[in-house]
């Protein structure tokens, strides 16, 4: 039985956190030694469905037609549909209105924290809903200090003290306190990775990056090599996002050993502690005052602990799992029960048993 990976609007979505979930659960099926295929076969049990443009519904309804199963990906809500794009906070009803009937058509619905399982469960979502992380590539993402030279290398950075962060330059991701704090810490070097085309933001955002101070520097979006390197290389992880279903680039950096700062908001609760395996805090005074901490290293390294966070949200934890859930909804066959071995014994027991009813 194969699982179909259904990738129309990877185009769309490819240079964003849903679409290295596709590239994700590809891996995560592969290693737990399930099939894959990218379009329909005889032997396909369900399609994958991660995006809600309008070919994921006509998947979704030829699916139905086929007597398949649909396993939808919630990725998306209102609540982190706001502050991302211009007209976002206007559109955001209407967009839940949407996502909850995508979602509806779904045989199944997995999305990445018991944070986001909750707000899909109030939206009226009557589909079985799994919290299932989106996971991280442990074994690609881990501490590696020889990057520390060629990321340095790569942007002329000396031995300065580095602060990253990484995401669409939005104001949901945080990016207007980001800028703050460098204002406030002129001797620090801030790079902020990713990009999103002007067109898309209002103008608060164009201006603010516009206006940006001359220590923050903005490579745009870079490949996941570059990308390693700048978690190995930085001297803290500073992820300012008012709003996540889970994060993914907060599982590559807790996987390379970066000092994580969070911003302390509910999708972290449960799994993400604060003083134990990342720091959270709620303004931009105790965002400075934390990662003057790390930098001057008066606060306790807690980057091990964040590390084994990272391992249980494993590509191959993850796949298990997903595996676990296929078998629950019956999309796959239950695991072949094993022969036990012969027992001159046991055989002997049946045979006596056998003739005591004659």
């Amino acid at each position: 039985m194969r699982i179909y990976i259904y990738t129309g609007g990877e185009k769309v979505v490819g240079k964003s956190g849903v679409g290295q979930a596709i590239r994700h659960q590809k891996s995560c099926l592969d290693r737990c030694g399930v099939s894959v295929t990218e379009r329909w076969t005889a032997d396909t049990a369900a399609v994958h469905i991660n995006t809600v443009l309008p070919d994921s519904v006509l998947t979704a309804l030829g699916a139905r037609l086929r007597g398949k199963k649909v396993v939808w990906y919630g990725h998306s809500t209102m609540e982190d549909f706001r502050k991302s794009f211009r007209g976002s906070d206007l559109l955001a009803p209407l967009f839940r209105r949407w996502i909850t009937f995508c979602y509806g058509l779904g045989d199944v619905v997995i999305t990445p924290t018991e944070y986001s399982s909750h707000l899909l469960a109030g939206y009226g979502i009557r589909k079985p809903v799994y919290s299932l992380s989106n996971g991280v590539d442990t074994a690609y993402f881990h501490p590696d200090p020889a990057l520390r030279a060629s990321f340095r290398k790569r942007y002329g950075l000396g031995e300065e003290k580095v602060v990253i962060s990484v995401g669409h330059t939005i104001a949901r991701k945080g990016l207007l306190d980001f800028l703050e704090l460098a204002r406030r810490m002129p001797e620090v070097r801030f790079l902020w990775f990713g990009w999103t085309d002007p067109r898309l933001l209002p103008r608060e955002i164009n201006d603010a990056l516009d206006a940006a101070p001359d220590n923050v520097m903005f490579p745009g979006y870079v490949d996941r090599e570059q990308l390693r390197e700048a978690y190995c290389g930085a001297d803290v992880f500073a992820f300012l996002s008012h709003e996540e279903t889970e994060g993914i680039v907060v599982l590559e950096a807790l996987a390379c050993g970066i000092p994580t700062v969070l911003r302390d908001i509910p999708v972290y609760e449960g799994w993400l502690e604060d003083g134990k395996n990342v720091y959270k805090k709620l303004n931009i005074d105790r965002f400075q005052q934390t990662v003057d901490g790390i930098l001057k290293k008066t606060l306790p390294d807690l980057t091990a602990a964040g590390r084994c966070v990272a391992e249980t949200r494993s590509l191959e934890a993850v796949g298990e799992r997903l595996r676990d859930i296929y078998r629950r909804e019956q999309i796959l066959p239950p695991p072949r029960q094993t022969a036990p071995a012969f027992s001159p014994h046991r055989a002997a027991l049946r045979r006596s048993n056998w003739f005591s009813k004659l």
